[in-house]
């Protein structure tokens, strides 16, 4: 009996992902992002996530200013092979607004994850990815658990600190000042 050989994955560069998006390989209502030289699927969104993504982007804009840019799932470049698209990131405030080039990690605030079925791909996935690209500071928002875990302390292993707060419990951005959010908010019931 022989024994079988993995075949080899051929791995996207960020540049190969563009070059496909502006071939139209990918169709124009397409939900995907490359994570570490893969085209992912993103799953499909449902009202909760939706309105939790709304709540959160408007929570943002009222209370930065001009001390940061709200995104709402748009990429990040992750370079070389990755290209995520987090459902809220404030950025660095940039005289372009990201027009001339994709925020890199080093520009990003603060990035938000809201998971309603994804909570497991995000923790095993994308957490280390973003942490290994020095992103100072993650929430990942669990639908499901009714929890925040908010990442910090970023190294090229993983995240130093975790912290998991409840429905009763405010958060408030490590470099970002604005009011602390109330849980609450995001699970009323």
């Amino acid at each position: 009996m022989s024994a079988v050989l993995p075949l080899a994955r051929h791995k996207l560069s960020v540049e190969d992902y563009h070059r496909m998006g502006a071939a139209g390989i990918f169709a124009p209502d397409s939900r995907v992002e490359l994570i570490e030289g893969e085209v992912i699927d993103m799953a499909p969104i449902g009202s909760l996530h939706a309105s939790v993504v709304s709540f959160l982007t408007r929570f943002f804009i009222r209370n930065l200013g001009e001390a940061g840019i709200v995104s709402t799932q748009n990429p990040v470049r992750l370079l070389p092979d990755s290209e995520p698209q987090p459902d809220v990131m404030v950025l660095m405030p940039r005289a372009d607004e990201y027009r001339d080039s994709l925020p890199a990690a080093t520009e990003v605030l603060l990035l938000v994850e809201v998971s309603d079925t994804t909570a497991d791909y995000d923790r095993r996935a994308k957490l280390p990815l973003y942490a290994r690209h020095g992103i100072a500071e993650v929430w990942l928002i669990d639908l499901k658990a009714e929890v925040l875990e908010v990442y910090t302390m970023p190294d090229r292993k993983g995240y130093g600190s975790v912290s998991r707060l409840g429905k009763g419990e405010s958060v408030t951005p490590c470099r970002v000042r604005v009011a602390p959010l109330p849980l609450k908010e995001i699970w009323p019931a």
